[in-house]
């Protein structure tokens, strides 16, 4: 995910510049005018609520201001990533941005501050009110409206220099060059990053050998819980011994053993291209420590895939399983199969179901061989790389 704050004086090309982000990134763009506008045509109740403050004449408040911005962040949970294109506009909205990131589970990569001088900006707006027909485009309301934004920008912009997200970028030059200068910082945001993936699926469905085969060809640390578990089953520590017996009795690993698990994975990995999580989480409150782990080291989940097979033909390919050399120890009755499937039922898809509401999941046909369902996950994780023609 790419979040990109985008700021500038009037006449400064914020309209021309978000546009080929929002296009390059596969952003959703956030405008609080726009959407204030939307919301009035659509006479919902956050509209209505703001036209009785405007007839009034005052300005819409931060309260309704953060409703629509949420709203609008719900609405899009397949966006690779939002632009905000002059918002925050005070220290207070900063915070509220903060606080929005954070339900999101992620925060504002960079501030891009295009800067142009003030006479530039009056030359511009006046160039364009000759055709444009606005009433606003005249040289009293541009320099009030060049003041009241300078009044108001300069604590933003020194709220993001202190966590070291501002750039600033020259807007004076042409529309080309800034436009190359504004995707590299974009690009170098979105690279900083780790990608981490999360590969949902029933028992059965091969999201173990999928996820192994992704992580060898995109160069990611695959975080597979099983494995993990095994290791120390192999190694006969006191915790492996604990393990067995669950396994044995087809029942899940508790949090306690698993999560010091993964996190010494995730900080041995320091330097890895990202993250590929396999069995992991199982549970909603799983699910919230990932968030939290991710939060923790500076990622956040990047795509989740869910690997579809029917029930019957699980049923078959695990009871297959269970003759050969793969057989896990959940495998060796019908009755531990049925226990293994009934708790994804039961566990795993609602979490599955919170993440689709929050960033969206693809679902992967896994009736097919192996090599069709593994192209049909690489495409969507190559995806991940491409953005904005990144390798």
């Amino acid at each position: 995910m790419l979040n990109i704050a985008l700021f500038g004086p009037p006449g400064a090309g914020k309209g021309t510049q978000s546009r080929q982000l929002v296009d390059r990134f596969n952003l959703c763009y956030i405008s609080t005018g726009d959407l204030l506008r939307k919301e009035l045509a659509a006479d919902s109740e956050l509209g209505k609520q703001a036209k009785d403050i405007i007839a009034s004449g005052n300005l819409v408040s931060d309260e309704i201001i953060v409703q629509i911005l949420e709203k609008t962040i719900t609405e899009n949970p397949h966006a690779n990533g939002f632009l905000f294109d002059g918002f925050p506009r005070t220290t207070i909205q900063a915070y509220i941005l903060e606080g929005l990131m954070i339900k999101l589970n992620s925060e504002l990569d960079c501030l891009i501050n295009l800067e142009i001088p003030d006479e530039e900006s009056v030359r511009r707006l006046l160039e364009r009110g000759k055709t444009s027909g606005r009433s606003d485009d005249n040289e009293t309301v541009i320099r009030n409206r060049l003041k009241e934004y300078h009044d108001k920008t300069l604590p933003v912009l020194d709220f993001y220099a202190q966590k070291g997200v501002r750039f600033d970028v020259d807007g004076s030059g042409s529309i080309e060059d800034v436009q190359h200068e504004v995707s590299r910082i974009a690009a170098s945001q979105y690279t900083k990053r780790p990608v981490s993936i999360v590969v949902f699926g029933y028992p059965g469905s091969g999201r173990g050998s999928q996820a192994q085969a992704l992580a060898k060809k995109f160069g990611l640390e695959l975080v597979a819980t099983g494995k993990m578990l095994e290791a120390e089953m192999d190694a006969g520590t006191e915790m492996g011994k604990q393990i067995s017996t669950l396994y044995e009795n087809g029942e899940l690993v508790p949090d306690e053993i698993v999560i010091p698990l993964i996190e010494k994975k995730i900080v041995d990995s320091e330097d890895a291209r990202g993250f590929i999580f396999k069995g992991f989480p199982r549970t909603l409150v799983q699910s919230y420590i990932l968030d939290g782990l991710l939060m923790k080291h500076g990622a956040s989940i990047s795509k989740i895939l869910e690997i579809e097979v029917p029930m019957l033909q699980l049923m078959e390919r695990l009871a297959k399983r269970s003759r050969t050399e793969t057989c896990m120890p959940y495998d060796t009755s019908t009755e531990k199969i049925v226990r293994r499937l009934q708790d994804h039922e039961t566990k795993t898809i609602p979490v599955i179901e919170k993440y689709e509401q929050q960033h969206g999941v693809l679902k992967i046909d896994g009736t097919g061989n192996f090599d069709d369902v593994f192209e049909a996950c690489a495409q969507e994780v190559q995806r991940l790389f491409q953005v904005g023609n990144l390798k």
